[in-house]
């Protein structure tokens, strides 16, 4: 197994300024910089290939494109981030020389860069088409919830699993840990190119995920267990705990 390359890595990062729970998520200001520029900048700090916002609103495009950083526009209709990623992708790369697309969430900005990292780790190895993430939980509260996402992995070394299944009920039964899936992906380009031409399976519409799609057609799905959760900012609060911890990194 061999690391991937920087000239084969496209690091992708999804903005869309429709947030129920916030509006215009991606220009809230985190520390004097707009949220989506933190994210860019901690996927620059990855260190793992080259980085592309793609937005939907010509106002973040401005922003992004101030900042420094390379940005392309999307169309507003897309049903899923990986239909996003794949227009962005086609866009920025029609040659095809990205072997790999890592997608960051652009509501992430205080992920540190090793969890970016981490996420491509399982494409070394050339029998995996998507590689994500997980933590073991903790807290006995998130082991019952429905909105925490488990992965049902069958253990490969210390530090990675290899996905059967992932759910929102508590599983898998008896004793051992349980895993906390963490929705940043690495997608070998073909298999990502596969992906975005299968139609919404059966338990993916059930579960509302769309992971589950990539393994009811057969994809292989390997999971790196990582040390942090990173913060996912859907709330005014967890704007708020956002700046709080990039303010403390930055004294």
């Amino acid at each position: 197994m061999t690391s991937p390359n920087l000239d084969d890595v496209l690091v992708l990062i999804p903005a869309r300024m429709a947030s129920t729970r916030l509006p215009g998520k991606p220009l809230a200001d985190i520390c004097g910089l707009p949220m989506i520029v933190q994210v860019a900048l901690r996927a620059k700090e990855a260190e793992i290939g080259r980085v592309v916002v793609a937005v939907d609103e010509q106002e973040v495009f401005d922003v992004v494109a101030a900042a420094g950083f390379e940005v392309i526009m999307t169309r507003q209709d897309h049903q899923s981030g990986s239909d996003r990623i794949y227009e962005a992708l086609m866009k920025v790369d029609p040659e095809g020389r990205a072997k790999f697309i890592v997608n960051v969430q652009g509501d992430l900005p205080t992920i540190e860069p090793e969890t970016v990292r981490a996420a491509l780790r399982p494409l070394e190895d050339p029998a995996v088409d998507i590689g994500t993430l997980t933590i073991e939980i903790e807290d006995e509260a998130d082991k019952t919830a429905p909105h925490i996402v488990k992965i049902v992995g069958s253990p490969l070394s210390a530090s990675r699993l290899k996905a059967l299944y992932f759910t929102r009920a508590t599983a898998p039964y008896g004793d051992g840990p349980l895993y906390h899936h963490i929705g940043l992906y690495a997608y070998r380009r073909s298999a990502l190119e596969r992906f975005v031409t299968l139609t919404p399976s059966v338990l993916e519409k059930r579960e509302s995920l769309e992971q589950l799609r990539a393994l009811e057609a057969g994809m292989r799905i390997d999971v790196e267990i990582v040390d942090t959760v990173p913060l996912g900012v859907d709330t005014p609060a967890d704007l708020e705990k956002a700046r709080r911890i990039l303010a403390t990194r930055t004294k």
